[in-house]
């Protein structure tokens, strides 16, 4: 399997629910005028606690002084690098925190990755001495994760495209679902035990001209079916969301107690990093065993 390293610079920031409409304009630049905004990394999530944004330096420039920014989560426990990771329709991309940990990135996966970064509009392999700089070996036993409880909500999600040229059409629903959805009556009367049923998961990217979209079956319902494509399958997915609190941005181990098993288990997953906690989808047929799996790592029950 190949792994490219890109030259993006990103930030990773979130938006609460209320200062939502301070951002409206530029958010909606970011979706529908990418070659004005000259913008090629975008992502917005938005969870029932905020949205989180993700985009590089293009995308950001005049709002540092009002979005909040973080580092992000934890993928490989055993060397202390902390990575934030983003499946998309297309790929996976693993953003990793500072330039210096690139190297041990690049150390401790290039025996199951062929690694390679552009140069000259070509492809050229990476080893770990190409970039042994930052590089710095853990001789520190390695620190037990904290084991996080989960949430396995019951909606189905689905995971799509689009072409980018057909954008437009569905704007108006697209804007509808993303800045309007959520009624004062679901904010403020919503109790605990209803949240834990069904959640509000959104995700729209759209990386280098590619655009990929996460949504349940509910709002997949409001776009037109012509436009959306996904897998020849059709699959629905079911979500893991872990963290029974927002998660810290420097804990070890997070994305691995979920990504192991699940690969231990022959269990493909799409793994979604936000600003407060970590959803994997996993497929619809799997759910059962998943949850078994959860509740046998934890000793207890997983929310169902």
């Amino acid at each position: 399997m190949d792994l490219h390293i890109l030259d993006h610079r990103l930030r990773v920031t979130s938006i609460s629910k209320n200062g939502l409409v301070n951002f409206t304009h530029p958010l909606i630049k970011l979706i529908f005028l990418r070659n004005r905004t000259r913008c090629k990394f975008f992502s917005l999530t938005e969870t029932p606690e905020n949205y989180t944004v993700v985009l590089d330096e293009e995308g950001f420039k005049g709002k540092t002084h009002l979005l909040s920014f973080h580092t992000p989560t934890t993928l490989v426990p055993f060397q202390h690098v902390s990575v934030f990771m983003l499946s998309t329709y297309q790929t996976d991309f693993i953003l990793v925190r500072h330039e210096k940990d690139l190297s041990v990135v690049i150390s401790t996966l290039e025996e199951e990755f062929n690694i390679y970064k552009e140069v000259g509009g070509e492809s050229v392999p990476v080893h770990c001495q190409d970039v042994s700089s930052g590089l710095q070996k853990n001789g520190k036993e390695a620190i037990q994760p904290t084991v996080h409880p989960v949430l396995i909500p019951q909606n189905q999600f689905c995971v799509m495209s689009l072409d980018p040229d057909t954008l437009p059409s569905i704007a108006t629903t697209l804007i509808d679902v993303l800045f309007y959805s959520s009624s004062p009556k679901e904010d403020t009367q919503s109790s605990p035990n209803q949240d834990l049923d069904c959640i509000k998961f959104f995700s729209f990217s759209l990386i280098d001209g590619y655009i990929s979209l996460v949504m349940d079956t509910e709002a997949q319902r409001q776009f037109p079916a012509d436009l959306l494509f996904t897998s020849s399958s059709g699959e629905l997915w079911r979500m893991v969301r872990i963290g029974g609190q927002p998660l810290g941005f420097d804990e070890c181990g997070i994305v691995a107690q979920i990504s192991q098993p699940l690969a231990d288990s022959d269990i493909s997953a799409y793994y979604i990093s936000t600003f407060s906690f970590d959803h994997a989808l996993v497929p619809e047929e799997d759910i059962v065993s998943v949850t078994d799996m959860l509740q046998h790592q934890r000793k207890e029950p997983a929310t169902s």
